[in-house]
Formats: structure tokens, C-alpha cells, sequence
């Protein structure tokens, strides 16, 4: 994860509730377009392996949702 997105993470942990609300709202004005056909796929590297073969071997971790599943459960 990049540092940019462990920044926004940190804000969004430390932020009141209607504080984030406005940020998930800015999030789904400026995002909501968008769909996994176009989204740059790039090589992992050696902590996005480590953390597949973390989640390969979780049973827990085994169970996904379609996009659209994911789409409707975040309200987009």
C-alpha cells in the first residue's frame, strides 16, 4: 500500500462519523463511474504475494462477492 493511501486510512480511522460520511460522499461524486473493466492491472510484488498466499491459506478468506454484489453493498 502506498503511503498516500496508509495517510487516508490513518485520517479516516481518526475522523468523526460526519466527517467520513462527507468523505465517502466526495468518494462516490469523484469514483462512482468508474468499473473494474478499467482498472490498470499491474504485476504484484513481493507483499502483494505474501498477502495472497496469506489469503490462500485462510479458509476464512475464501468467500467473495461479484463486482455488482460489492457495488450494491457500498451503495454504488
Amino acid at each position: 500500500m502506498s503511503a498516500v493511501k496508509e495517510r487516508i486510512l490513518g485520517a479516516i480511522t481518526i475522523m468523526d462519523d460526519v466527517d467520513a460520511s462527507s468523505v465517502w460522499n466526495f468518494i462516490v461524486q469523484q469514483f462512482s463511474n468508474r468499473s473494474w473493466d478499467n482498472i490498470e492491472e499491474v504485476t504484484p510484488d513481493e507483499w502483494d504475494r505474501q498477502m495472497l498466499q496469506e489469503i490462500a491459506n485462510d479458509p476464512d478468506c475464501h468467500e467473495f462477492l461479484s463486482s455488482q454484489e460489492a457495488m450494491k453493498t457500498l451503495g454504488l
